[in-house]
């Protein structure tokens, strides 16, 4: 970025902090871009006169009588054709060896869509993953996190959803990847042929914590390009978001702002409202859904970042590891998808809903079987069926390398029906039985 030729330089910082430095200045703007000793920093702070920098790469070496200049703009992304395909660290920079994008300079982080012009979201965005397509169908538009434990294969599901689900653009926001991690999605992408309509935003380990504040607002800026412009559908994948909340709170307390519960800012649940509100589906047919992991703490749900993450979207996918297959799948009690209604059975076949509630029940009457076995009783018959069908249906249904589309989902599930019960132990409506029982493929 280059330094204007009447770019007032100034040379009296008043405070460093690991992250932040203060100093006097005029004509300063919220958000803007500056320089600080020749590193990339950024207004968090305006009082009176007195603005306080982020600096990105930290203040280590940044003496007082540094030289600092304002570029008298916010953070931008250059958005066009040419982003498809490529990989960018936090700054819109290409990190893939690739030339610089050409295209229209945006500015990033700007407001959520008027309400006015947002439409009921209906349509259907299957992923090809059972656990989400069969019983927490996502719809375009929407927003929804992923809970995982931090050493549960959360990336691998995620380069897996890029690769299967049906949306015009995939754009992923790596926020404190390992390099493995980063090298992963390069070669998942790559080697799938799929690049062609995913776009990458990273911030790795390597790179300083606060950069990652910067890497959902680029995929979203991305995001708004192909959803308003070119009325395309467009799902964003942010990974991790608790590594995002980490980052803000290193910036508030260096700011010595005072925290609220789990040493997060006060301000947590509007930074990340004003993330998750960018899921949108326009009357135009452009839409964006957002789908974001948030990995939890010793499985703590109650911490701040996914307590608040909780009241802001539409439901949650939860992953967890099913001991009895030895695969971590998608957990059918405490997933849910809250817009599921607006296509079940509507975009999807007439049975999907019977089926999808009919399999739950049954998953459920195991879960109970496998108490009283636990616990010394007997088993019936009918505990040990359950048990049999539970085993199947987390194997071929709930597991997250399943890789089937809707229709041969259902037709799986009355299969495991037929297998495992009779028809009056089903609950589902005669007519549906009677077309679909032992359907073939």
């Amino acid at each position: 970025m280059e330094k204007g030729t009447f770019q007032k330089i100034y040379t009296k910082i008043t405070q460093i902090t690991k992250a932040t430095c203060s100093l006097e200045a005029e004509g300063v703007g919220y958000e803007e871009l500056a320089s600080v000793n020749g590193k990339l920093a950024q207004v968090v702070k305006i009082q009176g006169k007195t603005i306080t920098l982020q600096v990105f790469g930290g203040t280590e070496g940044i003496p007082s009588n540094a030289e600092v200049f304002f570029y008298g703009k916010p953070p931008t992304l250059k958005v066009g054709e040419d982003l498809a395909g490529r990989f960018f660290n936090a700054f819109g920079d290409p990190i893939d060896g690739g030339p610089a994008v050409e295209g229209e300079e945006r500015e990033i982080g700007g407001p959520s869509v008027n309400p006015v012009r947002r439409k009921q979201p209906s349509e259907l965005i299957a992923t090809g993953i059972a656990g989400i397509d069969l019983n927490n169908t996502l719809v375009t538009g929407q927003k929804i996190p992923f809970f995982a434990d931090p050493d549960q294969p959360f990336n691998q599901v995620m380069a897996n959803v890029a690769l299967r689900a049906k949306a015009n653009k995939i754009i992923l926001g790596g926020m404190g990847l390992t390099n493995d991690d980063y090298l992963y999605f390069k070669n998942v992408f790559e080697n799938a042929g799929a690049l062609d309509r995913i776009i990458s935003f990273v911030n790795t380990t390597e790179d300083p914590p606060v950069e990652r504040l910067l890497v959902p607002d680029m995929a979203l800026t991305a995001a708004e390009y192909f959803a308003v412009d070119k009325n395309e559908s467009v799902l964003v994948l942010l990974t991790d978001m608790t590594q995002y909340a980490d980052a803000l709170s290193i910036v508030s307390n260096r700011m010595d702002q005072i925290a609220s519960k789990d040493s997060m800012p006060g301000s947590l649940y509007s930074d990340l409202a004003k993330l998750y509100e960018k899921a949108v589906q326009f009357p135009t047919g452009g839409s964006i859904t957002i789908i974001a992991v948030t990995t939890l703490s010793g499985g703590d749900i109650t911490h701040a970042v996914p307590d608040n993450t909780g009241y802001i979207t539409e439901g949650q996918l939860f992953l967890r590891r099913d001991t009895d297959i030895g695969k971590v799948i998608i957990d059918p009690f405490r997933s849910l998808s809250r817009l599921k209604q607006l296509v079940i059975g509507k975009k999807t076949r007439e049975d999907h809903p019977q089926v999808m509630n009919a399999a739950i029940r049954l998953y459920a009457d195991a879960a109970q079987s496998k108490t009283k076995l636990e616990n010394g009783f007997d088993l019936s018959d009918y505990d040990e069926r359950a048990l049999r069908f539970a085993k199947e249906y987390s194997d071929q249904l709930l597991a997250i390398d399943v890789n089937i589309d809707t229709e041969k989902m259902l037709n799986v599930a009355w299969k495991l029906f037929a297998k495992h019960f009779n028809q009056t132990e089903l609950g589902i409506r005669k007519e549906f039985i009677e077309e679909y029982w032992k359907s073939e493929d």
